[in-house]
């Protein structure tokens, strides 16, 4: 990568420790855009997650916040989301989640039903977001 782009790009981190043994960042700023790769429904402070999808959606959607706002964006400026969850049953009861957080937004939105690192995890949500004029 030239210094010229590695200068506009910014990488966010969650302090994960995947992040540094993959080689991969929570999130990338590249221009006007934010690109959030998945993320699940660990509570990063703590490394642990909820048994509960709704609890897992709903600590996705704070880690993926937390990134966003280090941004300089919000689930307000969310433009694509992708969602994945193994067992087809978890994604009705998160749809009150996804409409509290996403509503305004109202992004384009891809669902697949596919397993995910371990068992406990329940969900993964990816997002794109654009910047605010002026961020």
């Amino acid at each position: 990568m030239t210094k010229r782009k590695a200068a506009m790009r910014k990488w966010i981190s969650s302090g994960s420790r995947f992040e540094e043994e993959v080689g991969y960042s929570r999130a990338v700023v590249d221009g006007d855009y934010v690109w959030v790769s998945g993320t699940t429904g660990y509570d990063y402070t703590t490394m642990t997650i909820a048994d509960d999808v709704v609890a897992q959606a709903e600590q996705c959607f704070a880690n993926i916040a937390r990134a966003l706002a280090e941004a300089g964006a919000s689930l307000d400026d969310v433009v694509r989301v992708l969602t994945i969850v193994p067992n087809p049953a978890d994604w009705p009861p998160c749809w009150p989640v996804f409409k509290r957080h996403l509503g305004r937004a109202r992004p384009t939105s891809t669902l697949i039903h596919a397993g995910l690192a371990t068992p406990a995890m329940r969900i993964e949500i990816e997002v794109t977001a654009k910047l605010p004029k002026g961020a």
